[in-house]
């Protein structure tokens, strides 16, 4: 019994080496010893799911029986990051303020010459508004910004893109400089307005405007999906209008949609109605395109001038007429007969010895014949 149990602590002590070693291997002999009933820590898993508010610290309880040490860990946790985030906040009202306080009047100058410079255009400025009342004068020092991009043409002078824009530090500057708009620098016309500004430009919901061809009872439908099919297409459109024909552009060996599709209305009423209507826009929530199409039952066909040429039935037959319909066919002969080949010159054809070229004589010389020849030799043998 005594080797027995010296050998039991042997094992354990083997055991709790390799459980203190973690780069120790363990063997298939080695036991682990588990308490089931002991307390766990919070998993990431868990963690996630309490912050969500999916779970809460009972019903996990009741689970796993958590380790009180994780849960107060996770509650400074929580503590730490939510105190981070009303810094965040606090700063954010900050720099909003204070981009509020820093807040500037800028304008979009336009339609400039490409030779124009920063020093042109201050220059300009101050020029122009030095008559006008002391809070809509510019100077140098009432410019905050100056943007003006310029163009890489690989080395060569460096010049402008054709517009800029200024920033001032009142309104009243603001409004100085847009009220010079339609004035001359270095030649052009200038266009200023406000930076904040968007009219004039083209508005992208508006598809009617954008469409490259002009208005047509026609609608190009484009970025489509293989599975799209006339019905589906005459029942998403047929609110708009009444659809005469639907033309779908197909693969031969499938017969699937290829992609886009003419739908052709009975009034160009149709067509702009489906371009206006928002819910047009996408099919099976899959965005298309989609543009006037070009009627080409407008086309006007453009004919050559006809030629003021008398004709045979024109004249009266008559013998002076008959004289000179024939005179008029011999000299169309004439314009219109191959120019004679060009012959050589014996002098150009023969060197300065008197002896004709090899390029020539190869030229002219007869050409052997590709035909088998049968042999009329004798063979011999030797023994």
């Amino acid at each position: 019994m005594s080797d027995i149990e010296n050998k039991k602590k042997e094992v354990n002590e083997e055991v709790q080496k390799a459980l203190i070693d973690p780069t120790k291997k363990r063997k298939v002999a080695d036991e682990i010893e588990i308490d089931l009933e002991s307390s766990r820590p919070l998993s990431k898993k868990q963690k996630r799911l309490l912050r969500r508010g999916k779970t809460t610290l009972e019903e996990l309880n009741a689970k796993f029986k958590i380790d009180p040490n994780s849960i107060e860990e996770f509650e400074k946790e929580n503590k730490q990051k939510s105190e981070g985030a009303s810094d965040t906040t606090a700063s954010a009202e900050e720099s909003q303020s204070s981009s509020k306080k820093d807040k500037k009047f800028g304008v979009w100058m336009g339609n400039l010459s490409f030779d124009t410079t920063k020093e042109d255009i201050t220059r300009f400025l101050i020029a122009k508004t030095k008559d006008l009342e002391e809070s809509m004068i510019i100077v140098e020092g009432s410019i905050a910004r100056f943007n003006m991009p310029l163009a890489q043409n690989e080395g060569k002078k460096i010049r402008n893109k054709g517009f800029c824009y200024i920033d001032f530090h009142t309104k009243p500057q603001m409004d100085a400089a847009i009220s010079l708009s339609e004035s001359q620098l270095n030649g052009r016309n200038l266009l200023i307005k406000n930076s904040k500004s968007y009219e004039g430009r083209p508005d992208k919901d508006d598809l009617v405007s954008m469409s490259k061809n002009p208005p047509s009872r026609i609608l190009f439908v484009g970025n489509l999906s293989f599975d799209t099919t006339d019905e589906l297409l005459k029942n998403h459109f047929q609110h708009c209008g009444e659809i005469v024909k639907i033309r779908m552009a197909t693969f031969q060996d499938t017969g699937k949609c290829k992609g886009f599709a003419f739908i052709d209305f009975k009034d160009e009423e149709g067509a702009t109605k489906a371009l206006r209507d928002k819910s047009c826009r996408k099919i099976a929530q899959r965005p298309i395109r989609m543009e006037y199409g070009e009627d080409r039952s407008k086309r006007q066909v453009r004919r050559k001038p006809e030629e003021n040429v008398k004709r045979s039935f024109d004249l009266p037959e008559t013998s002076d007429s008959r004289r000179q319909i024939s005179s008029s066919h011999n000299f169309e002969k004439k314009q219109t007969a191959k120019p004679f080949k060009k012959q050589f010159n014996r002098n150009s054809s023969y060197d300065s010895n008197n002896r004709m070229k090899s390029s020539i004589a190869l030229a002219s010389a007869q050409r052997g014949s590709a035909a088998i020849v049968p042999s009329e030799g004798k063979k011999v043998k030797f023994d």
